[in-house]
């Protein structure tokens, strides 16, 4: 294996893959990545296990091949380089020689054959989808997967394609984010989870230009974008019937200005309890009071002045679940409703239907 490119034709596929390589871990060669040259192209491979990444770039051949090193040293003696400068790369016994100008490393090595792969993609349904209304799906419903949660199911997010829609569903059992957005068609009926690394895998990786093909077989999803094709392994689960936690009754509706509720409820957060958040609102017609106490004896109040319809409600809330639905809302005003004291929040953007954000009560 003989190649040469410039430092950064090297660094982009290697950026591109490095957030799955694990710093620790207990199979060494999932600490390197593997290169593969062939013809006039290199392909820089990452996985955990769980996801996989292959990055494809040109580059000037002199002898194909493949093997596997260090993800992260490789990419710090690329970051190290000067800009403009170019790398020489060959395989010479066990070791990976690189040289550029007067520098010259030398990196251990393990057999490509070693390499685990993702096994073959099972043929799915594939649904082209622009960029951007992939990652506001993503964008507006991530924040409410678990982690590390017993019920493993919830460690992720449920994909869920039907008619002319893709839908985006997230929860970890307080709380519950939907976002859906038309990408025409007629699409199959289908319900899949993506684990929590493989999201926030594909999330980096997406732009906001140019579609995808979203590839969703039964055991795995599959992306191609731009040189880099993403493939994860699918959460094997029931995702919970999510519609039942929505709330259908709005008998009880609040309109607020999104940043001045944002801004209120952040002051009133300082002073709340460090480890359960927790939050007092006390909703009547002259508006909304916001109280928080914490350990120490100590009290923050706000008043906002909002338009209310309904009884007079007092609830509590964990505010971190508050203010990230706030951040997820589009537009300057935002609708709660809630049906009394012990029940769901339905947080949405007065007006549009295509995202939802449920949140549930806490004792205080």
């Amino acid at each position: 294996m003989k190649f040469s490119a410039a430092r950064d034709v090297l660094l982009k596929p290697l950026q591109a893959v490095i957030g799955v390589v694990e710093r620790r871990q207990t199979m060494p060669i999932l600490s390197n990545v593997l290169l593969v040259v062939k013809g006039n192209e290199l392909a820089v491979t990452a996985t955990d296990l769980e996801v996989e990444l292959v990055a494809q770039t040109e580059v000037n051949v002199e002898a194909d091949g493949e093997i596997t090193v260090s993800g992260r040293k490789l990419l710090d003696i690329c970051r190290a380089l000067p800009e403009g400068s170019e790398l020489d790369v060959s395989l010479s016994g066990e070791k990976v020689s690189l040289r550029s100008g007067r520098s010259k490393f030398s990196l251990a090595t393990l057999p490509a054959a070693e390499f685990p792969s993702v096994e073959d993609i099972k043929a799915g349904q594939t649904i082209r989808v622009d960029q951007d209304v992939l990652g506001r799906l993503i964008e507006k419903t991530h924040f409410s997967m678990a982690q590390q949660d017993v019920r493993y199911y919830l460690n992720g997010m449920l994909l869920e394609t039907g008619g002319k829609h893709l839908r985006a569903v997230a929860t970890d059992g307080h709380r519950l984010a939907l976002c859906e957005a038309d990408v025409g068609g007629s699409l199959d009926e289908q319900q899949v989870i993506v684990p929590r690394k493989g999201v926030l895998e594909l999330q980096r990786l997406l732009g906001s230009d140019g579609s995808v093909d979203l590839e969703l077989g039964p055991n795995h999803v599959r992306i191609q974008l731009q040189g880099i094709r993403f493939t994860s392994k699918l959460i094997d689960g029931r995702f919970p019937e999510y519609e039942r936690v929505i709330p259908q009754d709005s008998s009880n509706e609040l309109t607020a200005d999104r940043e001045a509720l944002r801004g209120a409820l952040q002051r009133t957060a300082i002073l709340s309890n460090e480890k359960y958040r927790g939050i007092r609102l006390i909703i009547r017609d002259s508006g909304v009071v916001m109280q928080a106490h914490n350990p120490e004896q100590e009290e923050a109040e706000e008043e906002l002045e909002v338009e209310y319809s309904g009884e007079d409600i007092e609830i509590g809330f964990n505010v971190n679940y508050l203010l990230d639905a706030l951040g997820a809302v589009d537009g300057d005003e935002v609708k709660m409703s809630v049906l009394d004291g012990n029940s769901s929040c339905l947080i949405r953007q007065p007006g549009s239907d295509d995202s939802k954000f449920v949140v549930m009560p806490m004792r205080l």
